[in-house]
Order: C-alpha cells, then structure tokens, then sequence
C-alpha cells in the first residue's frame, strides 16, 4: 500500500556538542559517513518512502546544508570539463532527488519547538519527523513500517527500540501494551526517565510518524527538562484525544552522534560499497 504522506521535517539547529571539537565550525549534520554527510541518508531513506518534500530546521551557522542540497553550477561545469562523468550525475542527482526547503529556528528552544516551526508548511495533513543524527540502514525497512502503520491506524506511530539498563535515561520512554505484530498501542511516554523511573525498556527512536493535532498539542506544551519544549510531552498531550501507536524494531539504527556508533556506520556503510568495500575488509582482517 503506497502512503499517503507527502512530507518530511528534518530538525537540524542542534549544536553538535557531543562531536567537538569538529562540530565547532562544521554542522554536526554535514560530518561526512564514508563520503556522504550524515543529513543525505535521511532525505536518502525519506525519497526511498515515496517523500519528496522535506523541511529542514536549521540554526545559526548551518548555510552549508543549504548549499549542500543546491545546485553548484561552477563545479558542474568544471567537472564537465575534466569529463568526470559520475561525479557530474551524483551531483545532479543530488540537488534534484527531492525539494528540500528551508527554516531557521531562532533560539534553541527544543525538538518540540522546532518541530512546531513546520506548521506553515505541513499544513493540515500527516507527516514524518526525521532526526537527522539517528542514520537507518536502508535494509531495515523501519520506516516504510512506520507508513504501513499509519496508514492502517490513521494514528501517529513512535519508532520504539528496547534498550538496557542506564541507557534508557538517553531517550524518551513509553509505557505500551502489544497491538498486534510489530506495533504497540502507547498510552504514556516520559522524556529521559531515571532508569528506576522508567515505564518501561522501550526507547523512542528519531523517527516520527505525526499526525497535525501535533502542532495544537505543541503550542499548548510547556518548556520541560532543560526549560525545552519536549516533542515527547507534545505527544503525551495527543493521548487524551487520539490512539497513538509505536512501531517495535531490533536493528539497523545508528545514532551518528555517539562516537561508538558513529564508527559502526562508517564501517558497514563502506564495507558494503562496491568501491572502497573489498580493501576495508582486507584492511580489517590482517589488523593486529
């Protein structure tokens, strides 16, 4: 069944505080994975979905996303010229695989916020939140599940991943009973919980299926944890008034903001590239 989801936000204000010293003049979101910046394979895995308008959120310092995703006529030209035929179509192919816009959000006010700064574009219709540090391998199929369920629930749909321990207080919670296959029906969710205090193991993941009552329940959210507008506490206010479910998987997510996992990425990406795959896997072998 095709989705009927047309649009994408992308929040990318974040400060990339986790990655310094490298994120101090480069946006965490434009640190290359093999020889792509983080930001690509999520409009990457949104076209792969069918969606094809994406609204980027964006902060001070970010212009380089922005003239990642355009046209560069000048180096089109010289790569033209030197007959680099394969760059000259990656880079076309680049600025026309989606239309990608663009907003700033001012103060760093929290994902909910910056979320919130969508309503204009989305407009009254269902669409799907992408945080662009959580990098998803394309085989995982993790969102096309995510449309499936919306579009058999009508409802919005969590991306949910069981996680042990101390990790838990790294993400959003939610307290859900079994709904059938992969989806459970959330009745409660609690942003970064105290290990002792978490409803469950379920973590929220940075992927969102949202239906438009999000952005009321937004403008109605108080700042929360750290003085932010939490998307978590957003979706805790839909509850009252609609189901919202969320969609269980085990693997194939890469949060690019951990160094660990960073490194993993880079690792499975490049091994399974036709290009640089056969000497890192030669290269890793014969390591001491």
């Amino acid at each position: 069944m095709a989705s009927s989801i047309r649009k994408a936000v992308i929040p990318a204000a974040g400060m990339g505080t986790r990655f310094l010293p490298a994120t101090k003049a480069v946006p965490k979101e434009m640190i290359p994975l093999v020889d792509k910046p983080v930001i690509q394979y999520a409009v990457e895995e949104a076209v792969a979905a069918g969606i094809t308008d994406i609204l980027v959120v964006t902060g001070r310092g970010k212009q380089s996303m922005e003239d990642h995703f355009d046209r560069s006529v000048e180096l089109e030209q010289l790569l033209e010229e030197k007959g680099k035929s394969e760059e000259l179509s990656q880079l076309r192919a680049l600025s026309e695989m989606a239309s990608i816009h663009f907003v700033r959000q001012g103060r760093p006010l929290g994902l909910g916020h910056a979320v919130g700064m969508a309503r204009a574009h989305v407009g009254d219709e269902a669409f799907v939140v992408m945080l662009p540090d959580d990098v998803i391998h394309p085989k995982s199929g993790i969102l096309d599940g995510m449309l499936a369920a919306h579009e058999r629930t009508g409802a919005s749909v969590l991306c949910l991943k069981r996680v042990q321990g101390r990790e838990v207080s790294l993400y959003g919670c939610a307290a859900a009973v079994p709904a059938g296959d992969d989806l459970v029906e959330v009745h409660d969710v609690v942003e970064k919980p105290a290990p002792e205090e978490a409803p469950s193991d379920l973590g929220v993941m940075g992927r969102y299926v949202l239906t438009p009552a999000i952005f009321e329940s937004i403008a109605r959210t108080e700042p929360g944890r750290g003085g932010e507008i939490q998307l978590t506490d957003a979706i805790k206010g839909l509850m009252p008034a609609e189901k919202v479910f969320g969609y269980t998987f085990v693997e194939g997510r890469y949060d690019t903001g951990n160094k660990i996992d960073f490194l993993k990425a880079t690792i499975v990406f490049a091994l399974e590239r036709e290009d640089v795959g056969g000497d890192l896997r030669a290269f890793l072998h014969d390591l001491p």
